[in-house]
């Protein structure tokens, strides 16, 4: 009885002929299905994420992600995190495990992975503090060097070309003697987001 109840509700929701119904009932149990038709569904959703990485990148990430999912459920959780780190020999807290399942927007399946993985490939997940710690670096009794910076920014890391550190010391205040201020430099770096998303906060 309850197996047709489930028939019913699902003819219904699409109310059009056959063709369009037998398209629309694989994309619903797209996740439990196996079928060629729902793989291809699921890709085509989870697009823009897999064609940040090469499939051999994409490979690589779907084996680290076997070997993390410790009880081979689908989802990392605070628990395969805890193996993955013990079969490392590291003990880790509770709270860095808990920081570490927060990151995710949901649990964490193969998608959610690869699109942790991309933000941090895009920087997009730096936080304040850590823009704040970068250039504090850089700091003397409140000001940076701008041509120390400028060496920095074109030979470690992500290199900036010249054009690109020109481009950006257009948007900073820099002294007659090449110092920037640098409170004045952090307040612009980690207000911009800020200011983006709520038109002019400052």
């Amino acid at each position: 009885m309850a197996d047709k109840d489930k028939k019913v509700k699902k003819k219904k929701a699409p109310k059009e002929e056959a063709p369009a119904e037998e398209a629309a009932a694989p994309a619903a149990p797209a996740g439990e299905r196996q079928s060629s038709r729902g793989s291809r569904k699921a890709k085509r959703t989870g697009s823009n994420v897999f064609s940040m990485f090469s499939q051999k990148q994409v490979a690589e990430f779907k084996e680290a992600f076997q070997l993390m999912d410790h009880d081979k459920d689908g989802i990392i959780g605070k628990n395969d995190l805890r193996a993955t780190f013990d079969s490392l020999g590291r003990l880790a807290t509770e709270k860095e495990l808990d920081d570490m399942v927060s990151e995710a927007s949901g649990p964490i399946n193969f998608t959610q992975l690869l699109t942790l993985f991309a933000n941090r490939m895009s920087g997009g997940s730096d936080d304040d503090d850590v823009v704040i710690n970068a250039f504090k670096t850089f700091d003397t009794e409140g000001k940076i060097d701008s041509e120390r910076l400028r060496h920095a920014l074109m030979t470690w890391g992500d290199k900036f070309s010249a054009d690109e550190v020109d481009e950006a010391y257009d948007q900073m205040e820099i002294d007659d003697k090449g110092f920037i201020d640098t409170q004045k430099l952090i307040t612009m770096l980690t207000a911009s987001a800020e200011d983006e998303e709520g038109g002019e906060a400052a």
